[in-house]
């Protein structure tokens, strides 16, 4: 093993989560102890920042403001969804990567760990290949991270865990609400939920469902098609034996064709996938038409199930931290182009440790709900689903208090002298 020294950087990319910051907390804290990292830099808004060499002082910054991380929401050193797009913008990607290194080289980076999901360990393999091209010595390693748990070769995704303990919580609430307004006909409320194309949000929120009687009463997925017939068949049921019934439903909802029911192709998000556009008031309608009778309400949990730092799982916490000083052990120990990845030994007790495992087999992979989790019927997770999310949102998080709500942390933000021409 050959020592490195030189400076660090960090950065963060894609959708937010609850924990997200523990990961960087852990990434500053293990670089902390070791004399070969110099320098600790955050890229402000991920690639898109490093590009316009917006670099920020992580060593600046307070011990306990790097603790407070933890607890946390949203990205502290600000996200973005910038792509390397070397199949559809060739010239501009090969601009940008070669710009990316007059940054790395001017500012003497080493170590680069990136957290992300699916796009952004994509990136940081692509960092990584150049480097070796360029014989430019430097550490890349991917730090995961996503709510759609749904990154491949990982037990689970540091994120999950937290947005499943509060989308459950949320369930439960709502069905006790929509539960306690008895009406004539009955009443269905369509709860939804992320996730594009995997189901692992959805599908948690079955850990709500502590009785057969109990909500959520249908969860639908995107793995599996959605059958209309059998769907109001089902709603039909739990309100005449319930007089309520709770569905829950993924963004990604597909129908029988394995086409995305609410998807608005008239409009593109920055990674050309059709812009998603309200699948649960889509049920909603669907149950209203078919089921005139029945008393129909949707709720969109949208940006709070990711940012919801108030009601994490200290699980999910303490893991993603575990992931960040990984990240940085693998580093000091030569690895580079892997992601660091969660691996499972049991249930009960539950125990996972952190493991490595190439970019190149991660890079835009995708891990879907199996089909044998679910029920026959496809309307519920069944117990794999549940002996496997139930770990994953165990322990809670004491957030700090001031004034009646939660304290969080604001960093410095001290900016990193640039040396370089603006990006034209």
């Amino acid at each position: 093993m050959s020592e490195l020294n030189g400076n660090l950087l960090v950065a963060q990319s894609g959708g937010p989560t609850a924990v997200i910051n523990a990961s960087v907390a852990g990434v500053i804290q293990q670089a902390g102890r070791n004399e070969c990292i110099e320098e600790i830099y955050g890229g402000v808004n991920g690639i898109w920042g490093i590009l316009r060499e917006e670099l920020i002082d992580l060593n600046d910054e307070k011990a306990r403001s790097i603790e407070g991380l933890k607890h946390t929401p949203a990205a502290a050193l600000g996200t973005c969804r910038y792509k390397l797009d070397f199949k559809e913008k060739p010239e501009q990607a090969e601009k940008d990567m070669a710009r990316l290194f007059d940054v790395f080289m001017a500012h003497n980076i080493r170590y680069f760990f990136y957290v992300g999901g699916n796009d952004s360990q994509d990136t940081a393999h692509k960092i990584h290949l150049e480097a070796l091209k360029r014989s430019f010595e430097m550490r890349v390693v991917g730090v995961p991270k996503t709510i759609d748990n749904d990154l491949p070769h990982t037990d689970h995704c540091p994120g999950y865990g937290s947005v499943v303990k509060y989308a459950a919580a949320t369930v439960m609430e709502i069905a006790a609400d929509v539960g306690s307004m008895v009406t004539e006909h009955g009443s269905c409320c369509v709860i939804e939920v992320m996730g594009r194309d995997a189901g692992w949000i959805a599908g948690g929120t079955v850990l709500a469902k502590r009785a057969a009687h109990e909500a959520p009463h249908i969860i639908l997925t995107p793995e599996i098609l959605f059958n209309e017939a059998v769907f109001i068949a089902r709603v039909k049921e739990v309100v005449s034996t319930l007089q309520c019934c709770v569905v829950v439903v993924g963004e990604g909802l597909k129908n029988e064709k394995g086409v995305e029911v609410a998807a608005d192709h008239t409009r593109l998000d920055p990674f050309g996938h059709p812009v998603l556009s309200g699948v649960g008031e889509f049920i909603e309608s669907l149950v209203g038409d078919r089921l005139s009778k029945v008393k129909t309400r949707s709720v969109k949990l949208g940006y709070a199930q990711r940012a919801a730092s108030h009601f994490a799982s200290l699980t999910d916490v303490n893991e993603s931290a575990a992931c960040g000083e990984a990240a940085v052990r693998a580093a000091i120990e030569d690895k580079s182009g892997v992601m660091v990845k969660l691996v499972r030994l049991s249930d009960n007790p539950y125990k996972c440790v952190p493991d490595l495992h190439p970019l190149e087999d991660i890079a835009n992979g995708e891990h879907k709900v199996p089909r044998d989790w679910m029920t026959e019927d496809g309307l519920l997770p069944n117990q794999k689903f549940i002996s496997y999310a139930r770990p994953l949102i165990q322990g809670e998080v004491k957030v700090p208090i001031e004034d009646g709500l939660p304290k969080y942390v604001a960093l410095n933000r001290t900016k990193v002298e640039k040396v370089l021409a603006p990006l034209s």
